[in-house]
């Protein structure tokens, strides 16, 4: 099947991506393709997998950005054996170079971490190349120059989850990212292990045109999923200013930790200006104590105030919660709640 300097078929697989169309198989899919590659992709947590299409691939590709999907994955790998005893399987994303030895035990072959798309190219050239029995396992946080994502072959954005505007109405939603990595060591993060305070930006020309490719198929709001907006918030403000100038109907969200809201309180006004609709924060706890364990950056005060200050500019603060830790006080909790 891994016939040297022929092309490929590649086939990409997500379970699971929190309800949107996976920017984890439409990036990769893009540079795959301009490789030579015959790329397809299946999302399964919309749609059913592929079978003659596993049968014919060279080379599998599973994305895991996080325990949900690992263990989705984990449960798949013995139909894509039976299916395809030969294909080169490999995992990337950020639970798969963390997890390569126990994958490898059930047969994933490599392992790719951190920015990945020029891994996965690699891989790809070295199989069709003839180096068959060849495995990456590899965590890198260079700098890539990204193609805009390859979203032709994924279902309609209609198939994901939608917005809830809370007037009754809804719209469709559209995913990108418009950075990975995080400058923080939040010690409860799945990021930190790969990318271990670094963060690397996503081109803004590339961002917008992925938004824009979105627009066209009916996208109403887009979700910029990177760990941290404002990790490079001049970068983050030149995105937004862009697709507002663009696209002033579009409305957005994004996450953006409490620490950064209070450092950056005077760029609020303009989130709300340009559409920002909400923002998701790790607030965690409000006990100061586990704060300070999971290194967070911020107290329950400071939590506080950011949600006083989200209300007065007219943004909804949507915050995540770790409700059980090893610290947690019955107290604590109460508090929580």
């Amino acid at each position: 099947m891994l016939l040297q300097n022929k092309t490929m078929q590649v086939l990409l697989i997500s379970t699971y991506d929190l309800g949107h169309q996976p920017f984890s198989l439409a990036s990769p899919a893009a540079k795959l393709s301009n490789a030579g590659a015959k790329v397809i992709c299946n999302d399964l947590a919309v749609e059913s997998l592929k079978d003659n299409d596993v049968r014919t691939a060279g080379m599998i590709g599973i994305y895991l950005q996080m325990h949900t999907a690992t263990r989705l994955s984990i449960a798949l790998i013995p139909l894509l054996k039976e299916l395809n005893p030969t294909a080169h399987i490999v995992f990337y994303g950020l639970y798969a170079p963390l997890n390569a030895i126990y994958l490898r035990e059930i047969g994933g072959d490599s392992f790719i971490g951190g920015e990945f798309e020029d891994g996965l190219v690699e891989l790809y050239k070295n199989l069709t190349d003839g180096h068959i029995s060849l495995s990456l396992n590899t965590i890198s946080t260079k700098k890539q120059n990204f193609d805009i994502p390859l979203r032709k072959g994924l279902p309609n954005l209609n198939k994901y989850a939608y917005l809830n505007v809370g007037d009754g109405s809804t719209k469709i939603v559209g995913y990108t990212e418009a950075s990975r990595g995080c400058k923080h060591k939040c010690r409860h993060c799945p990021v930190v292990p790969v990318y271990k305070g670094r963060f690397r930006i996503i081109e803004s020309d590339a961002v917008i045109a992925d938004c824009e490719q979105q627009i066209a198929q009916g996208a109403e709001h887009i979700s910029f999923g990177d760990p941290d907006f404002f990790n490079g918030p001049t970068h983050a403000i030149k995105v937004i200013m862009a697709l507002n100038q663009e696209f002033p109907h579009i409305t957005y969200d994004a996450t953006i930790k409490i620490e950064h809201l209070l450092a950056h309180e005077e760029l609020l006004p303009l989130l709300k200006k340009t559409g920002c609709l909400f923002i998701t924060t790790a607030a965690e706890s409000v006990e100061n104590n586990i704060l300070s364990i999971l290194d967070k950056g911020h107290t329950n005060e400071d939590f506080k105030e950011v949600a006083a200050k989200m209300h007065n500019v007219g943004i909804h603060l949507s915050p995540t919660f770790v409700p059980f830790t090893p610290w947690t006080t019955k107290k604590g909790f109460l508090r929580l709640l």
